[in-house]
């Protein structure tokens, strides 16, 4: 009589592990398919809380935040270390976050542009914080935030004294404010930095902001491709840093390709489905272009999160 056999022979074993195998490799791009949509869904979540932020302050004072990348000094000096997404950052939470002042001259330093009068003391031009914590008078005058600090995902564009910020703006040579706050995307494709609350995370990269001149009608001049491209040179100089060479991809070799030509961020933003081949237009050339870098963390590739239908 033959012995009863217990258990699983060899055979068996690797049949039940392979097929483990196979149903792992079915589910696992699914799965991180799913994650990639709820991320994007999240992005547009925050896109429309912007919306409605912006909408605010334009009923506010009457326009949009600027999203040039100068600090002016004079009506006729200038420094080139803002940003648009700098800009987006202080007219929805203040320069320190707590608030916009209604006064600011767009500078990167917090500092007035023009003339402030404080009680019978007028100030110079540069010559005064507005954004100082300690003087009631100013605290004051600010506005609450437009934004959700939740929903904000506020993270420090550099690296400036002791406080951990999102890139080391000195080490890859761009002339940006460090010690500025810019809004962060949802997907935490970004370094670890230390929040506000204290605690470190991977952070969001800026979302990128710039402002229509509607009152232009060519797209070169409805919006200008410089607005964001120092923080979008920063990120392909940390990438080129981490990651070496990037692959071939048209127009040229970029990690990001938003930090390649002008030609192809006018490309990127162009509505083609309203274009002629001899007059492109953009999208959304009445009000203003919202780019997130999406999940995979570069600007300008097919994966882009946008508040305009690409």
């Amino acid at each position: 009589m033959k012995p009863k056999r217990s258990g699983l022979t060899l055979v068996e074993i690797l049949v039940v592990v392979g097929i483990i195998a196979i149903l792992t490799g079915m589910l696992l791009p699914a799965i991180g398919m799913v994650r990639k949509t709820a991320r994007e869904a999240k992005q547009k979540v925050q896109f429309t809380a912007i919306d409605l932020a912006l909408a605010t302050f334009k009923n506010d004072y009457g326009s949009l935040p600027p999203s040039d990348r100068y600090t002016w000094l004079r009506d006729t000096q200038q420094t080139e270390n803002s940003s648009g997404a700098q800009k987006l950052a202080e007219a929805l939470l203040g320069w320190d976050l707590l608030g916009f002042h209604p006064d600011s001259g767009w500078r990167a330093d917090g500092m007035n542009r023009w003339p402030y009068r404080v009680g019978t003391t007028t100030h110079g031009e540069g010559t005064y914080f507005l954004y100082d914590r300690t003087v009631e008078y100013d605290m004051n005058k600010r506005k609450s935030r437009y934004l959700d600090l939740d929903t904000a995902n506020a993270v420090r564009l550099g690296v400036a004294g002791n406080q951990d910020g999102l890139f080391d703006l000195g080490a890859v040579g761009v002339p940006l404010a460090a010690n500025t706050f810019v809004l962060g995307d949802v997907f935490g494709k970004g370094k670890d930095v230390t929040l506000l609350d204290g605690s470190r995370r991977k952070s969001g990269l800026p979302v990128l902001y710039y402002r229509a001149n509607p009152s232009e009608k060519v797209r070169e001049n409805i919006y200008d491709s410089r607005d964001n491209d120092y923080l979008i040179v920063a990120k392909e100089q940390i990438d080129l840093a981490q990651r070496g060479t990037a692959p071939l991809r048209a127009p040229g070799r970029f990690w990001n390709p938003l930090a390649g030509s002008v030609a192809t961020f006018y490309d990127f933003i162009t509505d083609w489905r309203a274009s002629t081949q001899n007059f492109p237009v953009p999208h959304k050339g009445d009000s203003y272009i919202l780019i997130s870098a999406g999940y995979d963390g570069f600007y300008g590739t097919d994966d882009d999160v946008c508040n305009f239908q690409r």
